[in-house]
């Protein structure tokens, strides 16, 4: 399973961006997908989590202005991310937990996108 992510940017505070990441190959059934975040020299911590059923949760520091959707279909995950403040800046990684036929599951990981927000 590749993941690719794309939509980061340099954005001026309370402005918005929209992350995007999709999944290809050799997938059987993805479970849970989600955005994480790594801000400079600062550990990875959740953003948002959205699972096969469509529910969600979302950082405290984040609730009200992004919001995680998928696209079952397409194996795609999109965030959302509105009234954006400097301390959202981070690297934004997507996260698939894939489940193969013999009912295995793994996590992959994308390649990271940066978000910079700043004046």
């Amino acid at each position: 399973v590749q993941l690719q992510a794309y939509g980061g940017g340099l954005v001026h505070p309370g402005g918005y961006l929209t992350l995007s990441c999709a999944a290809s190959g050799g997938i059987f059934e993805i479970n849970d997908m989600a955005w994480y975040r790594q801000p400079p020299e600062k550990q990875r911590d959740l953003v948002a989590n959205i699972n096969s059923r469509g529910s969600t949760k979302y950082a405290d520091s984040v609730k009200g202005r992004f919001t995680i959707t998928r696209d079952s279909a397409k194996n795609t995950v999109t965030l959302q991310m509105n009234s954006l403040k400097p301390e959202d800046t981070a690297v934004y990684y997507c996260l698939v937990v894939h489940k193969n036929g013999a009912g295995i599951t793994a996590d992959y990981w994308g390649q990271g996108t940066l978000v910079t927000v700043s004046s």
